[in-house]
């Protein structure tokens, strides 16, 4: 068979839940507090992936102004029950702290791509919701279940409840039906039947380092569990120079010929500070069931490299440089999200073949910041774009920026001095959580022509940024500012915790007027080029 080389969808893809529907694959991932919600990408055969739909896309499904970063769409769970997919998912809206507010819905839809159902509540208790659809047509919805008292532990096991689709309410008794092991941090749990088994999936060790999926069975959906004879299944905690690190929250699925694979999350540390710029990433992994009844990762629990699936991937269109233009007939491109509104029309329009962005709040802003922007999926790539703005003093700037959190984040502007001098002016926030502290690392701003566009660029070559400028009739790009470090802007970088943050890197463009006069900018293009480079450690 062909083999496939890790992750298979690369960049921020975390918690992937997958599901197969005859010979059509789906997986499912978070979002967070990017916009629409939830990413669900299609394959044939387990090695190509596209992204499809991201069913989460009204306001009535989901609003997230005033969600914190790395907060929102946590770990979606999708499934069939042979009438309707179903997906279920947490919209967090706060994680710090020693409590988390974790209301958990379900949406449903007859096609894969849509409308989704209007949400519908099921209940607070914990985060990672999962539906299971047993033999006998009954649905039990598990989540991890949390204590905010932390007895014995704040993560506090798995949590089971029948839920009646006629009601659409939870039914009946609920338990705790696993506690997790010594490793601690139970989270992300997918039910499965097989030959009379419960079988228990479940992400532990919190999705840092130490993460790993850990798999229980039990003739009754009640318990006992009994945890399998490797306790972790999959998992590169003890095996700090293994490629993939950070290897757990998966979920199962079989082929038509019997074959079964385990897919989960994982990272891609390229600095001594390992970290993970691109994010928590999806990759995939053969398995299969021992006579023991038993499943088991081929060559596990290490997750591997190389791994034979049905094909083989085309890394054509991966590698080719991606030039987005904008028309209104076609609308945002897929590749694109914004951050946490259901009103993107007050945020950005696209008109006269140009993206127009309505400078909302600052940089970072919980609510409404006009930010449009695609995941970065490589180590080293350049980006570009033409920007017309008219600023007439420093509250007003619009640029590209290289963006993860509002603590993390490089942004060259276009804005103004307070006497109305247009100038450039590059604005950062360097893994500054708490504070969310901004610095202005150029000496002295570059004043520029007080009209005329300006094209903005940036290049990464593995842990190094460098900004470029041209004027309107200038062919050549001028560096400005110094090198920084790229690799801040990432998980480890991003909160309270090593591990405190849950997205990835981001490139794209922005525009802030906090004045309140809603100035825009017009920007023509935005260049993604991937770029091979003999710093990189990965190669895909």
């Amino acid at each position: 068979m062909p083999q496939v080389r890790n992750p298979i969808i690369p960049g921020f893809n975390a918690d992937p839940s997958v599901l197969r529907i005859g010979n059509d694959y789906y997986i499912a991932t978070s979002t967070f507090e990017w916009y629409p919600g939830v990413q669900i990408h299609h394959s044939t055969d387990l090695a190509n992936w596209e992204i499809i739909t991201r069913p989460l896309n009204r306001k009535s499904q989901l609003d997230m102004r005033g969600n914190p970063d790395s907060c929102g769409i946590w770990a979606p769970c999708l499934t069939h029950d042979g009438d309707k997919f179903w997906l279920v998912y947490t919209d967090v809206k706060r994680k710090d702290g020693s409590f988390k507010d974790t209301p958990n819905y379900i949406v449903h839809s007859s096609s894969i791509t849509g409308p989704w159902s209007d949400p519908i509540y099921v209940n607070s208790s914990g985060f990672d919701p999962s539906l299971f659809h047993d033999e006998d047509g009954r649905k039990w919805f598990v989540n991890m279940l949390q204590d905010h008292r932390r007895r014995p532990r704040s993560f506090a096991g798995i949590r089971l409840q029948e839920w009646d689709p006629k009601t659409e309410k939870l039914v009946g008794p609920t338990k705790t039906i696993f506690p997790g092991t010594e490793l601690d941090l139970v989270e992300g749990p997918h039910l499965y039947k097989r030959n009379g088994w419960y079988f228990l999936l479940t992400a532990e060790g919190g999705t840092g380092y130490e993460h790993a999926c850990t798999l229980a069975r039990s003739r009754d959906i009640w318990g006992p569990y009994e945890v399998h004879p490797q306790t972790h299944i999959l998992s590169s905690k003890d095996h700090p120079l293994a490629a993939l690190q950070r290897a757990g929250h998966g979920d199962i699925v079989d082929t038509p010929d019997g074959k079964t694979y385990l897919v989960h999350l994982m990272g891609r540390p390229t600095t001594q500070f390992r970290r993970c710029v691109l994010g928590r990433e999806c990759s995939i992994q053969e398995a299969y069931w021992g006579d023991d009844d038993w499943l088991y990762v081929k060559n596990g629990p290490v997750p591997s490299l190389h791994v034979e699936v049905l094909g083989t991937r085309d890394d054509t269109d991966y590698w080719a440089e991606k030039r987005y233009s904008f028309n209104s007939k076609d609308g945002l491109h897929k590749d694109f999200q914004w951050l946490r509104t259901p009103e993107p029309g007050r945020i950005f329009t696209i008109e006269d073949d140009k993206l127009q962005l309505i400078g909302r709040e600052a940089v970072g802003s919980w609510f409404e910041q006009a930010l449009v922007a695609r995941r970065q999926t490589h180590f080293s790539y350049d980006a570009e774009t033409v920007v017309d703005f008219a600023p007439t003093d420093e509250r007003q700037f619009a640029g590209l920026t290289a963006y993860y959190s509002r603590f993390n984040f490089f942004y060259l502007t276009v804005t103004a001095h307070s006497d109305g001098q247009r100038e450039l002016l590059i604005m950062s926030s360097e893994a500054s959580w708490p504070e969310g502290r901004l610095t202005f690392p150029m000496s002295n701003p570059v004043q520029i022509p007080n009209e005329g566009k300006v094209r903005l660029a940036l290049s990464i070559r593995g842990k190094q940024l460098q900004f470029f400028y041209a004027l309107s009739d200038d062919k050549e790009l001028t560096t400005i500012g110094r090198v920084y470090d790229a690799s801040i802007i990432s998980d480890e970088c991003g909160g309270h915790q090593l591990h405190g943050s849950f997205t990835g890197a981001f490139v794209g463009v922005a525009c802030s007027d906090i004045n309140g006069t809603e100035l825009r900018a017009n920007f023509d293009y935005l260049v993604y080029r991937p770029v091979h480079h003999d710093t990189d450690r990965y190669d895909v």
